[in-house]
């Protein structure tokens, strides 16, 4: 009888403590971050990613003449950079004329792959490797993380998709997933701008952060 008595509560206070290491390894992340709460151009970057996955609902990499500066191709359609390039354009960053201006001066220091001699307002910001160049170049590269945490609302992600070179480009979003941290993807690899929790799905090659506040 008095060795049961004296291991009872040794018991009960081994699951009390079970218990709280059991609450304490739950994610503390939230899963959604408040747009409103976000740094104005942080918010409207998000805002127009968010806006797009009702708009956007095609794919296509084709060569269109558009405006320069401000030229879009159709909103219902576009590539994965189309996504950052509307969404930067929102908070007030035309990445088509910052990829041009800065291009057409530093043309040899940007990625020659496509046998190009000189510059081309039409399609220059709409390649994966001339924006990760660009941000690059503009000292916004942050590193790739394997950290769920690391990865902010407005954070521009490229990935690797097949090992062999094939570019893909998105938006890190308001939304996390509420067990894992894991943030959701604002992007278009197909099937029109989606969001989706797809951040360590592919080799992430590249992690920016264009404005810092």
């Amino acid at each position: 009888m008095n060795k049961f008595i004296l291991v009872k509560p040794v018991l009960i206070v081994f699951a009390i403590l079970a218990a709280s290491c059991s609450v304490q390894t739950q994610s503390v992340l939230p899963a959604e971050t408040s747009i409103e709460s976000l740094p104005k151009n942080i918010r409207l970057i998000i805002e127009s990613a968010k806006q797009q996955t009702k708009i956007t609902t095609g794919y296509t990499q084709k060569y269109f003449a558009i405006d320069y500066p401000g030229g879009d191709v159709p909103k219902e359609t576009g590539a994965c950079t189309d996504v950052v390039i509307r969404a930067f354009r929102n908070a007030g960053v035309d990445l088509q004329k910052a990829v041009h201006e800065d291009m057409k001066v530093n043309f040899r220091s940007y990625p020659q792959k496509w046998g190009l001699s000189s510059t081309d307002t039409n399609i220059d910001h709409r390649r994966v490797p001339n924006l990760r160049r660009f941000f690059e170049r503009k000292g916004k590269s942050l590193g790739v993380s394997g950290q769920a945490s690391d990865y902010e609302p407005g954070d521009v992600v490229t990935w690797d998709l097949n090992g062999k070179g094939l570019t893909h480009i998105g938006i890190v979003s308001e939304r996390r997933d509420p067990e894992t941290g894991r943030p959701f993807i604002y992007h278009n690899i197909g099937s029109g701008t989606r969001l989706e929790d797809r951040l360590f799905e592919w080799e992430i090659t590249g992690r920016y952060r264009y404005f810092e506040d």
